[in-house]
């Protein structure tokens, strides 16, 4: 599902709510079959690390980790030692096209690569929610392209949801339902094209 809508209409805030990272105001919201705001901070804690997967639009990436290191930190969270963690980052890396850049520090990457690093670190550990803030702004449309379907395939794997906040039009074929938003609330859902 994408979510649309001009800037300012809430939608990061939406989004971050789901993944459990900001405490909604007022209402109800179930992630999972799992109350977020009800959660202790370590249960959040635990139920993001292994459920949920974020695309910051900032990218989030940590300056003295490289490509590699920076995907892993989700498999190293959930336990996964240090060198089987890091294999499989490269793995993920190497499917986002990156293969070459694994060594590289977020600093030697373009905003482009960055972004793909992001995407990565985001699917690692193959979470059931996926949720993207303009996870396309910094890429051309060749490269935008070959992310939408990486994620889109995952977004395809039993029990897996992806939703993504997007102004980019180009994308927009990739939904199965857009999600229009204006002042803070879902304004229509229609299914894509």
């Amino acid at each position: 599902m994408m979510l649309v809508g001009p800037s300012g209409c809430g939608k990061t805030t939406l989004i971050s709510v789901i993944a459990g990272i900001l405490d909604q105001d007022s209402g109800h919201c179930e992630v999972l079959g799992e109350d977020l705001l009800n959660m202790s901070n370590q249960h959040k804690l635990n139920f993001r690390a292994r459920n949920i997967g974020f695309v910051f639009q900032a990218f989030n990436l940590l300056p003295s980790l490289n490509a590699a290191e920076n995907v892993s930190i989700p498999l190293i969270i959930n336990g996964i030692k240090r060198a089987e963690a890091e294999r499989k980052a490269i793995s993920v890396l190497e499917q986002a096209g990156l293969g070459a850049r694994v060594k590289a520090l977020s600093s030697e990457l373009s905003g482009g690569q960055q972004q793909r690093v992001a995407i990565a670190r985001a699917l690692v550990h193959s979470p059931r929610l996926i949720v993207c803030d303009e996870p396309t702004s910094s890429l051309d449309h060749e490269t935008g392209h070959n992310v939408m379907t990486l994620l889109k395939d995952v977004a395809l794997y039993k029990d897996r949801t992806l939703v993504i906040v997007t102004h980019d039009a180009r994308i927009f074929d990739f939904a199965d339902r857009i999600a229009e938003m204006d002042d803070g609330h879902i304004i229509k859902v229609k299914a894509a094209r």
